[in-house]
């Protein structure tokens, strides 16, 4: 990268007045072309439902800030998920303020708007100068993108400080400065903010089905290039194959939804195997637990459990058939009205009736279903699935009640993702089960009658993923275009 402008750094130039004078002169003013997003009315709407659930309360959503990844370098950034559900921003160090009226509350964007040119800055910041990172949207630009009302970020402290105190609640750790400047004697009342946030964004619109489609349909095809690369007779790297599906994460979409898990045999039993310093072997079974997140923020999150040879041996296919019956089981539970531990217990119980066909669980099925034995979770270790949506976790701040002890939903959109995973030093086992590990997880939309499964494009039974395995390495891996 080039050498970073003034700043604080001991290799930051000095530059002479006369410079400076002379930067700041001959610029062509340039509007950039924009137009209000397709998707603004359902920002609105959403401003308007959290407006309802606090009347007469100032609320204070920030966008979050940038984090040193070494030195001066910064960590790619990536806006907090209730931001963007309410506002479209991508951008750092932006705050929604959401101040109340007689009919519900105005919402004003305070933002950073672009460099100008009678100052420093464009040429001499490089966390906000538009020769370091490029052209930013005026604020009139911004207001009509979004379709919401802006400011410049500079009038935000004396917005905050005319804030009534004890009437303002703060989504907090994301902005130091925001935190900071609404000091809270109540945390419970900002933690009431969270929860709201995160429970209205349990259902989603017509919009965010579409942008989870298109991140798990980007999600598909980044499978497809990594079963093009994986050979069937020899060992390649498991980062070779995180970076071909990162490949098509970030051509396709925003970037890898969280940290590829590319799991080559023994691998595969480590839950959030991330180090990816391992090597596929003929022979052995190859987890990926990977998504896109598309250019909207919204990401996918599937896992296959395929055989580097092509061909399931059989103890791994009565492995692997007894994590599919365990999946298709939690499918066909899913529907609204139903509990979100039926699910649970409707996967954990065909794989308790596996382990027991294996021979490996000690006690009965219905004993090792007991919830105060639960001898199965030594081989199963999770639960059925999680929320999906902006978030790979999505609605992490919902209470218990509303979640994981609640009923599902249409238009909740959740993954089932039951495995077993015997690991490489477990001597309760026989010995040719360790080191095995299958996952099969798939993105499920709950629907008024049952579930629709959006992954389906890639196959789950293991017969079909031998055949569709073999389909792709028979075809030439391409860059994407």
């Amino acid at each position: 990268m080039a050498e970073e402008a003034v700043g604080t750094q001991s290799h930051d130039p000095d530059f002479p007045e006369r410079y400076r004078e002379f930067m700041r002169t001959g610029w062509r003013d340039t509007a950039l072309d924009v137009s209000p997003r397709v998707e603004a009315p359902d920002h609105a709407k959403r401003r308007s439902e959290l407006s309802a659930a606090f009347p007469g309360e100032t609320l204070v959503i920030p966008s979050g800030v940038e984090h040193v990844r070494s030195n001066d370098t910064n960590f790619r950034f990536r806006p907090g998920s209730e931001h963007v559900w309410l506002t479209g921003e991508h951008d750092p160090e932006s705050v929604l303020l959401l101040r109340p009226t007689d009919g519900g509350h105005d919402a004003v964007l305070y933002v950073r708007p672009r460099s100008p040119r009678d100052t420093d800055e464009f040429f001499t910041d490089r966390d906000h100068g538009e020769l370091w990172i490029g052209r930013r949207h005026t604020l009139a630009e911004k207001s009509t993108e979004l379709q919401l009302q802006t400011a410049h970020m500079d009038e935000l402290a004396k917005a905050l400080d005319d804030s009534a105190p004890g009437r303002t609640r703060v989504l907090r750790g994301f902005d130091p400065s925001v935190d900071a400047a609404v000091r809270s004697t109540d945390p419970a009342r900002d933690q009431e903010l969270a929860w709201v946030l995160s429970e209205l964004r349990l259902v989603k619109d017509a919009w965010e089905l579409e942008q989870l489609q298109d991140a798990i349909d980007a999600t598909v095809r980044g499978f497809e290039d990594a079963a093009r690369a994986l050979p069937a007779d020899r060992p390649i790297s498991e980062r070779l194959l995180e970076g071909i599906f990162a490949l098509r994460a970030r051509h396709d979409g925003n970037d890898v939804g969280y940290d590829s898990i590319v799991g080559a045999g023994a691998h595969g039993t480590i839950l959030h195997w991330m180090r990816n310093t391992g090597r596929t072997a003929p022979g052995e079974l190859l987890l990926m637990d990977m998504g896109v997140e598309n250019r909207n923020l919204y990401t996918a999150d599937v896992t296959r459990t395929v055989p580097v040879s092509g061909s399931f041996t059989p103890l791994q296919r009565e492995v692997y058939d007894i994590v599919y019956r365990a999946q298709q089981a939690g499918i066909d539970t899913i529907r609204p009205g139903v509990a979100f531990d039926d699910v649970h217990q409707a996967c954990m119980r065909a794989l308790a009736e596996g382990l027991a066909s294996l021979g490996v669980l000690p006690v009965s099925v219905d004993e090792a279903m007991d919830k105060s034995n639960i001898l199965y979770r030594r081989w199963t270790l999770h639960g059925f699935g999680h929320m999906l949506g902006l978030d790979v976790h999505d609605c992490a701040a919902a209470r218990k009640e509303r979640y994981r002890e609640g009923s599902l939903d249409a238009g909740y959109v959740l993954t089932v993702e039951p495995g077993l995973y015997f690991q490489p030093e477990d001597e309760l086992v026989p010995a040719e089960l360790r080191g095995i590990a299958v996952r099969i997880e798939d993105d499920v939309l709950v629907t008024p009658t049952g579930a629709q499964n959006l992954s389906a494009g890639l196959p789950r039974t293991a017969a079909d993923v031998e055949s569709w395995l073999a389909s792709r390495r028979s075809e030439e891996f391409r860059l994407p275009s």
